[in-house]
């Protein structure tokens, strides 16, 4: 009878195969033979939250979640290439936009129900859309554009608002930020 009477394709890590064929590339060999396992991206955390919310019975959470996986999958066609993660962010960014919007239309007709299934679809998309700048940031970064534009007139009200979006990329509220640079702009002519 042999010393071990079990066969060697049982001496391998079940455990770690299942985790390879799960997470595809994300394991690495390190150098000195360890395996090395990177932070899953955003579509992956994305495809993982929806099937918890599924699991959950999460109906509204799942909806945004599709939806969001929706139109990264469409940004995907339309640029021809995998989103990385910068590109999921913009497209969440896009999608919370669209919830706000919503949410003001929704309020000013006294639809309260849709209101509250928007924000929780808000809630659900948030973790993915970059996170919005400080008050203070936003005020720095008005400074900053102040003077690299030199604006002093409603005519160069453009100028500075192409500087701020530039350097924000999604991360403020464009009619916040509109309303501050008017009123810099009033005060610098008045």
């Amino acid at each position: 009878m042999p010393e071990h009477p079990v066969s060697e394709p049982f001496d391998e890590d079940p455990v770690q195969h299942t985790a390879d064929a799960e997470h595809g590339d994300r394991h690495d060999h390190g150098k000195h033979g360890g395996i090395v396992v990177s932070d899953p991206t955003l579509k992956e955390r994305l495809a993982t939250e929806m099937r918890d919310a599924l699991r959950a019975g999460e109906k509204v959470r799942l909806g945004a979640l599709r939806m969001l996986s929706a139109a990264v999958t469409n940004k995907e066609k339309e640029l021809r290439h995998e989103l990385s993660d910068d590109e999921v962010r913009d497209v969440a960014a896009k999608e919370m936009k669209k919830r706000t919007e919503s949410i003001e239309a929704f309020e000013g007709a006294g639809r309260h129900e849709l209101v509250e299934k928007e924000r929780a679809e808000q809630g659900a998309i948030s973790p993915y859309a970059p996170e919005q700048l400080s008050e203070e940031q936003v005020d720095a970064l008005l400074e900053e554009a102040f003077a690299a534009t030199g604006a002093t007139s409603e005519k160069e009200f453009g100028a500075v608002m192409g500087f701020l979006m530039g350097k924000a990329k999604g991360r403020i509220d464009g009619k916040v930020v509109q309303e501050k640079v008017r009123a810099r702009l009033r005060e610098s002519a008045g």
